[in-house]
């Protein structure tokens, strides 16, 4: 028997992103968003969903760019961080101990401590409420060498992304392979 906890924002998992833009003066900044995920396979795209609120939110609507960046375990106190300060106030990057790096396909930086990060090129604005939904096209995703598998891609294991619990507000971390996608399902057909 199921019971209703209401209308909230309960989906599991959530990733945790590190979403870097830049300001008007061209100062990097970096915060963490959990409203986010793919969004389109062709062309590839990724959604971040912002409050207007927030320093990232104009930064993006100015530059038509950001990227995302994946938390990692290692880095949970950082990417916290980058998610409770606001760069209207602070130089993240600096106090973090994060290394801006500016990307060469797109106008915003990324952390050079996260292992993954996905360049954007703004392509849609969607205003749903509380949130502005940016919608990004993927012009690259880089990756570290140490977080690679055998075929060349990330490995999820390796990078050991952060999650994020919304019902309770914590991280968490990814569990071992239990089976492979569109291949566990055939044994019902």
């Amino acid at each position: 028997m199921k019971k209703s906890v209401g209308a909230k924002t309960l989906l599991y998992p959530t990733p945790v992103l590190m979403v870097g833009t830049y300001d008007q003066a061209g100062k990097p900044n970096l915060m963490n968003a959990a409203w986010g995920g793919i969004c389109c396979s062709q062309p590839p795209c990724v959604a971040v969903s912002l409050r207007k609120a927030t320093y990232s939110h104009a930064c993006i609507v100015d530059r038509k760019a950001f990227t995302v960046g994946i938390a990692c375990e290692g880095r949970m106190v950082e990417a916290d961080y980058v998610g409770i300060a606001s760069g209207r106030d602070v130089d993240k990057f600096a106090v973090a101990g994060l290394t801006p790096v500016r990307s060469e396909l797109v106008d915003a930086p990324y952390a050079a401590e996260f292992p993954v990060v996905l360049e954007c090129r703004l392509l849609h604005i969607v205003e749903i409420g509380l949130h502005t939904q940016f919608v990004g096209e993927i012009i690259d995703v880089k990756a570290d060498v140490d977080v690679l598998g055998e075929d060349g891609l990330p490995d999820i294991m390796k990078i050991k992304p952060l999650m994020y619990d919304t019902s309770h507000r914590g991280y968490h971390g990814v569990g071992p392979l239990m089976g492979r996608a569109f291949t566990v399902g055939k044994t019902k057909g």
